[in-house]
């Protein structure tokens, strides 16, 4: 099986590392150095490019910023290709180049495969190609939050599947029980939006206004207000269009015409250009007609009446009261009509809709505590598994009598959901508490981790924990920070070996002080300082030969010629190679 390789590091202006580059190759490789050497820059190094948290302080005294580049090689068709062909990044001949810079004012910039990139989506690859543990992931395990993550990442689809269906009930009844206790907490609030919009609804009922009719009165007031100034105009317009009875002598404009176009139709017949100008006469002679007919009609018909001045002037008035509270004009105040109604029928339904959505909600802590009790069995069940495998494994790590197993407990709460006959505690991820248990040798009684582990057997429980991930959940490259921290002697040995044998599916590195785990690895780096204080290129190199025994010499005894600790460093290789 073909699977991701982290190749090579280049590492500049990062603490105490001016320029160096880092090979890495498959199988187990450890990096090894004097205390202060740098060794934990290497561990730094690989979580920058996995989307760490960039701190500036971490940049080299004097330098502008620190550059990490990384080479991985990835598998066609690996989910972290897809994410970074999706991102628009290129492989080169099946590698995938990762590049961070932290600057010393603290901006960060991230590249993938040659393309600027969301230094989130760097976070988003490590989860597929990387599983990286230190002093802080061993503080972790000690959280009850982190020990249930393990569990269930351990049990798999078993608890994953009613897991999820419990998220979306949770998060349904959450939204359910948000929604009714606005519902409760407004109610005198809602009673009062619905009185005032009854009043207006009432308001505008009682006048009946129509679209349009605040323009239609206002028209006819104008009318009605300059009647006699318009009947005036109109008679004298009519009497200079079609004549005065009382003045038959009088001259008007349609006898004018009348005669204009009589004296053109005499001679039409003997010019067609006169012929014309008569005929747009004759059209002149018959508009006038028609316009004196309608001023005669409309003078006949304005209404004059003071009393229907009075009815429309009343009428605007109550219109115009309305458009001071609810419009700027009559089709506003209508608008605002339809809208309270709407409102208002909510209002009203907030009785009803609060029976529903007790009801639903009734429902809901049911169904959640239906699926809780699912999680709490898939739980119990894979815990049994877990801690058989993990106790397997501390078995092979020197502690051969220590047991581990997990308490899956409830708390109960009148407020929470009924499981097993009993209200519990609940929350997004069920009502289970999960707490791992250690008993390290017979006789002791199973203690929580936190409590009953020293530093040593604490480092070993983490990586039993990770070899037993290794074979059900598998990740391409493991990096321990000093997993074998608080070891030494026989377990520093036995950690050694579990380490090769996990490197035997997975690259794994591991950045140590034991030459018992060094030994153990394919290769070796040793990571050194120049004169000056600072890790160049030629700073981090691997060992082979007898430089491989001079560095486990020095890290058995202090001293790379001892030949007690030489011929110790060379039983250890020989140890190693032997189990190989």
């Amino acid at each position: 099986m073909v699977m991701s390789v982290l190749e090579e590091m280049r590492i500049r202006s990062l603490g105490v590392i001016d320029d160096a580059v880092v090979e890495l190759s498959p199988g187990f490789t450890a990096v090894t150095g004097e205390t202060g050497a740098g060794k934990t820059m290497v561990v730094t190094s690989l979580g920058l490019l996995l989307g760490g948290r960039a701190d500036p302080a971490l940049v080299r005294i004097g330098a502008k910023n620190a550059v990490v580049e990384g080479r991985i090689s990835v598998p066609d068709g690996a989910s972290a290709v897809v994410r970074a062909e999706e991102a628009g990044a290129e492989l080169d001949d099946g590698v995938l180049l990762i590049s961070r810079t932290v600057s010393a004012e603290g901006r960060s910039r991230a590249h993938l495969g040659g393309r600027s990139v969301p230094v989130g989506l760097l976070a988003e690859l490590a989860d597929d190609l990387v599983a990286v543990h230190g002093q802080t992931d061993q503080q972790g395990l000690l959280k009850l939050s982190r020990q249930r993550q393990a569990l269930d990442r351990y049990a798999g689809d078993a608890v994953a599947v009613p897991l999820a269906k419990y998220g979306g009930a949770y998060r349904r009844l959450r939204a359910i029980s948000n929604e009714l206790d606005e519902i409760t907490t407004r109610a005198r609030e809602r009673a009062q939006e619905a009185d005032m919009l009854r009043f207006g609804l009432d308001e505008i009922a009682a006048v009946e206004p129509r679209p349009g009719e605040d323009v239609e009165l206002a028209a006819e007031a104008e009318r009605l207000g300059h009647a006699e100034a318009l009947a005036s105009a109109a008679t004298a317009a009519h009497g200079a269009l079609a004549g005065n009875p009382e003045d038959p002598e009088g001259i008007d404009a349609t006898t004018l015409v009348a005669g204009a176009h009589r004296a053109l139709e005499a001679v039409r017949s003997h010019d067609a250009a006169l012929g014309a100008l008569a005929g747009r006469i004759g059209e002149i002679g018959i508009l006038l007609g028609d316009v004196a007919g309608e001023l005669a009609g409309y003078a006949d018909d304005l209404d004059a009446d003071p009393l229907r001045l009075a009815a429309v002037e009343e009428r605007r008035a109550s219109l115009t009261a309305l458009t001071r509270k609810y419009g700027e004009d009559v089709g506003s105040v209508l608008t605002w009509a339809e809208q309270g109604v709407a409102r208002l029928l909510e209002l009203d339904g907030d009785d009803d809709r609060l029976g529903e959505l007790t009801a639903e909600r009734d429902a809901l802590r049911a169904e959640l505590g239906g699926l809780a009790q699912a999680l709490t069995d898939a739980r119990t069940e894979a815990a049994e598994r877990f801690a058989a495998a993990v106790t397997a494994e501390l078995a092979s790590l020197a502690m051969p009598h220590a047991r581990v197993s997990f308490e899956i407990r409830q708390t109960e709460d009148p407020e929470g959901v009924e499981v097993g006959g009993r209200p519990v505690s609940y929350g997004p991820a069920g009502v289970d508490e999960v707490e791992l248990l250690l008993a390290p040798h017979p006789g002791a009684p199973p203690r929580p981790i936190a409590k009953g582990a020293s530093g040593g057997e604490l480092s070993r429980v983490m990586l039993a924990v990770e070899v037993v991930f290794a074979g059900t959940d598998p990740v391409p490259t493991y990096l321990f920070d000093e997993v074998d921290a608080g070891v030494g002697g026989k377990a520093a040995v036995e950690i050694g070996r579990r380490l090769a044998k996990l490197a035997k599916s997975a690259q794994v590195v591991v950045v140590t002080h034991l030459p018992q785990v060094a030994a153990f690895a394919d290769r070796q780096l040793l990571v050194e300082k120049t004169n000056d204080g600072s890790v160049t290129r030629s700073g981090v190199k691997v060992l082979e030969g007898e430089e491989r025994v001079r560095e486990l010499s020095r890290m058995l005894a202090g001293q790379e010629d001892s030949e007690t600790a030489r011929a110790h460093a060379e039983e250890l290789l020989a140890t190693a190679r032997a189990d190989r």
